[in-house]
């Protein structure tokens, strides 16, 4: 009998870990003799931030969760390796598998390797380049350590094979939050109450920010916001907060007729505005691939992507975070003559079981 544990624990991490789970429990009905551990590290601890999000994409309560939200990115890690590495003695799994790029996934894959436990690296290899972004060093030090490493574009292949990575360690298995969102896109839901009622689909913007370059100094949100507003031509502009930006946001003062601010949503729901809506603003990188695949089109405000195929074969433009070079593209947007998505290798809603596949092959 084989034992996986797999680690979630912020918001992005448990669209990508949903498909997994659905995967090893259909082996589990098939009779294969596999058996998993879901350990919720709590770095995500609101109740739309995470808990919804198990009823919502159909996985189980966590086996075990380790109460990691708060504090600094230090003080999480430091509470999620001490969490952890007790998990782990009490339940020594054949490998531990991370997704993504937060601070739970580094904090796991460091204590499993000190361990001596193989460690698998969902959405392994890609990178931004950018090490002012505390994803990027996630990402580097996880997969400097990882045993298994599963892609999902032949350009994360690249980035792994120019830092070494032996090609066997390599799997291209496609995206699983792309999995998510397939499995789920019959399940979006129109949220309830206002401003939702009033949404007329292709007719509304969706904007989210959470990133430190975009709302942690009071003069560049402002300048930001007021750059949007400005060329969003009065579109009713959907702004679900999150509680980074919520802090930072509600000192400013700035309100329009056409700007809601909104609680963060379940994934249905967000989804299903994302789906009809006209356009994307973001700092997001998972948005950018979702919006991608379902043809809406995202402008990015970042100065660099870990994810440059939603450009090159998706629908997203790298806008920055300069305000000054936002209005052509939301001219550009408003317009409708935005960029249609060609198709992404592999995002075909089958790369879990390519994992499960891979890792039983390993491990059973």
């Amino acid at each position: 009998m084989s034992l996986f544990t797999l680690v979630a624990g912020a918001r992005p991490n448990f669209m990508k870990i949903a498909p997994i789970v659905h995967a090893l429990q259909k082996k589990q009905s098939e009779g294969v003799d596999v058996k998993f551990r879901l350990v919720h590290t709590g770095q995500h601890y609101d109740q739309n931030m995470s808990g919804a999000f198990f009823e919502q994409l159909n996985i189980p309560a966590p086996d075990a969760n380790l109460g990691g939200g708060g504090g600094s990115q230090a003080e999480q890690t430091a509470s999620i390796l001490v969490a952890f590495e007790k998990e782990l003695m009490a339940h020594r799994p054949n490998v531990v598998l991370v997704v993504g790029d937060v601070t739970s996934t580094l904090a796991c894959s460091i204590t499993a390797k000190k361990l001596q436990i193989d460690v698998a690296h969902v959405e392994a290899g890609i990178r931004s380049g950018d090490l002012s972004m505390p994803e990027e060093i996630n990402r580097m030090v996880t997969d400097a350590i990882t045993d298994h490493f599963f892609t999902t574009t032949e350009i994360a292949n690249a980035n792994l094979r120019q830092a070494g990575i032996a090609e066997e360690k390599i799997h291209w298995v496609g995206n699983t939050m792309i999995d998510t969102l397939i499995a789920q896109k019959p399940n979006f839901k129109k949220p309830v109450g206002c401003p939702f009622n009033d949404l007329e689909p292709r007719n509304y913007l969706v904007m989210t920010l959470h990133r430190p370059a975009n709302v942690d100094q009071e003069d560049s949100l402002r300048e930001l916001m007021e750059a949007i507003l400005e060329g969003s031509a009065g579109l009713p502009l959907v702004f679900p907060v999150h509680p980074r930006t919520a802090k930072n946001i509600a000192g400013l003062g700035i309100s329009a007729p056409n700007l809601h601010l909104v609680d963060p949503l379940g994934y249905l729901e967000f989804n299903y505005l994302v789906q009809h809506a006209k356009g994307i603003i973001t700092d997001s990188g998972g948005i950018t691939e979702e919006s991608a695949v379902m043809n809406v089109p995202c402008i990015t405000l970042r100065d660099s992507t870990e994810r440059p195929e939603t450009i090159h074969l998706g629908t997203n433009e790298l806008v920055s975070t300069d305000p000054k070079n936002l209005k052509p593209y939301l001219d550009q947007l408003l317009r409708g003559s935005w960029k249609q998505y060609q198709g992404i290798p592999l995002w075909d809603g089958k790369a879990a079981s390519r994992i499960v596949e891979v890792l039983l092959d390993q491990y059973l």
